[in-house]
């Protein structure tokens, strides 16, 4: 059955301290999903933000981001006084997320409520805590210790750690525990509010046919718990200094490449450990959402190795990967999971023929069918098994892309899409998707919107700028947008059958 969804990652979500959260705001965008006729909330990577404020460079692969808890819920709950000095400058910021003052001071809030909680909690309340770090300790103690080890040295990354907690001696993790224990115990409870706030959400949304649509970066950064915490799994040297990184080589697109610079995973290792790791981390995804897209997913057939240190990805060399060994081994461990492959880029046909086994739908994206030739991006090439976007949070929003385009690219879009300055050409696209054959349609909120580059979420190989810190400002959530919406949808056949819900609409 065809269905549709929004992406708008939470941190874009309109609120008064700062930077979108998962509170009352996120409810109310929930009930706008409702309204519009829609099945799927598209997000981003939730863990904690690293280098260039981006969820793909996180300090953890199963960790959230603080960043994303709702401070009126804390309020609400009695760990947070509303006239706390420091809400008042975090309440100063309305229309781009600030990351690096934000985490400032959102921190020192957390730490407060922490000490509220533990010198007011209840046995059960306590209890309910005690349980969350043991039923999460195979990632939690690890993260934990390592946060409060790199607050200790002023945030620097890990590797320029004194040798013996860099080396995870046992004596010097023994020492930094005991040193450390409080902000370590912090820790652990700010992440045990992030997770509570995030299951009721997703217990919010699922009960109204709503469901979450997330996302899991291939990667996870040099700057890690995971790879402090677990170095055989990654390509490092003897001082645990990576060998070589990742990237993509250079194209049209990029023509020094695409420098990301995480290390590579060590496949042989994983393979004689029988991927324990990744089917880990694939079975906790699948507990925080009710799909996950793996970004650059044909990296598991091969994937381009750039000697460490290197300035630009001009120089660099294809690796295999498990390929389908490792969907194997998640499949016999956990069955037929619900997985989206991000397929985009260069594809050998090793590399589609491991898609086709994997069974997995893969992605399609409009803005990348019009270059004059008969592109697989364009609809009448799709396969039912896909899901289409007009642009990924790495592209322009749908008029930003229209307008920055030369005259021939418009002038194909416009014939093939039959866009009219009267439907609106964001609309013209939108209906391009919906009717397409694949069985899911996600559009960007930014589109809905008919917003221009300066919406953009992110521009790939760049930092700063305005990467990632877009946000609704407030009010674009209306009836009539969320009606217009249902339309098309309707009109596609892409809204499921909602049984007992009821759409109600204001008066207006």
């Amino acid at each position: 059955m065809h269905s549709s969804g929004i992406l708008l990652h939470i941190s874009s979500l309109s609120g008064k301290y700062g930077i979108g959260t998962l509170g009352a705001k996120a409810r109310e965008f929930v009930k706008f999903l409702v309204k519009s006729g829609q099945e799927y909330w598209q997000i981003l990577p939730i863990g904690p933000t690293g280098f260039g404020d981006s969820p793909y460079q996180s300090y953890s692969a199963y960790a959230g981001n603080l960043l994303l808890i709702d401070i009126e819920t804390l309020i609400d709950e009695g760990l947070i006084d509303e006239n706390d000095n420091d809400l008042q400058i975090m309440e100063k910021k309305h229309d781009f997320a600030d990351y690096a003052q934000l985490y400032s001071f959102k921190y020192i809030v957390l730490k407060k409520a922490c000490k509220k909680f533990l010198d007011t909690a209840n046995d059960t309340q306590i209890g309910d805590f005690e349980k969350f770090c043991i039923k999460n300790s195979f990632w939690l103690n690890d993260y934990a210790l390592f946060t409060a080890v790199k607050n200790h040295f002023k945030g620097v990354m890990w590797t320029e750690w004194e040798d013996d907690i860099r080396l995870r001696k046992p004596e010097a993790l023994k020492r930094y525990s005991e040193m450390l224990s409080k902000e370590v115990r912090c820790i652990k409870f700010i992440q045990y509010k992030f997770f509570e706030q995030y299951y009721a959400l997703k217990k919010y949304a699922n009960s109204r046919g709503i469901k979450i649509y997330g996302d899991m970066p291939i990667y996870v950064s040099m700057d890690s718990s995971d790879i402090w915490a677990s170095p055989k799994l990654f390509m490092l040297d003897g001082d645990r200094r990576p060998t070589k990184v990742a990237g993509c080589p250079p194209d049209a697109f990029a023509p020094t490449g695409q420098l990301w610079g995480n290390p590579l995973y060590d496949w042989d290792y994983m393979e004689r450990t029988g991927y324990k790791w990744w089917i880990s981390r694939v079975k906790y995804s699948c507990r925080l959402f009710d799909l996950t897209r793996i970004d650059h997913f044909r990296g598991f057939e091969s994937f381009y190795a750039i000697p460490y240190g290197n300035e630009t990805a001009e120089i660099g060399e294809w690796l295999p990967g498990p390929s389908t060994k490792l969907f194997r081994a998640i499949k016999a461990e956990l069955g037929n999971v619900p997985l989206v492959a991000e397929d985009l880029g260069f594809l050998t046909e090793d590399v589609r023929k491991m898609l086709k086994a994997c069974g997995y739908p893969g992605m399609y994206v409009l803005e990348f069918a019009f270059g004059g030739e008969d592109s697989n991006y364009l609809p009448h090439n799709y396969g039912r098994n896909g899901v289409v976007y007009i642009g990924t949070h790495d592209n322009d929003t749908a008029m930003g892309w229209y307008e920055s385009s030369d005259k021939a690219t418009k002038k194909r879009a416009k014939k093939y899409m039959a866009l009219t300055k009267k439907e609106g050409f964001n609309w013209g696209m939108i209906r391009t998707a919906y009717s397409s054959v694949a069985d899911l349609a996600v559009i960007q909120m930014q589109d809905f919107l008919g917003l221009g580059s300066e919406a953009r979420m992110n521009i790939p190989s760049t930092i700063g700028g305005g990467n990632w810190a877009w946000r609704l400002k407030g009010g674009e959530l209306t009836d009539k947008l969320a009606k217009k919406i249902l339309k098309y949808t309707k009109r596609y056949f892409r809204n499921p059958v909602r049984k007992k819900l009821k759409v109600k609409f204001a008066n207006k």
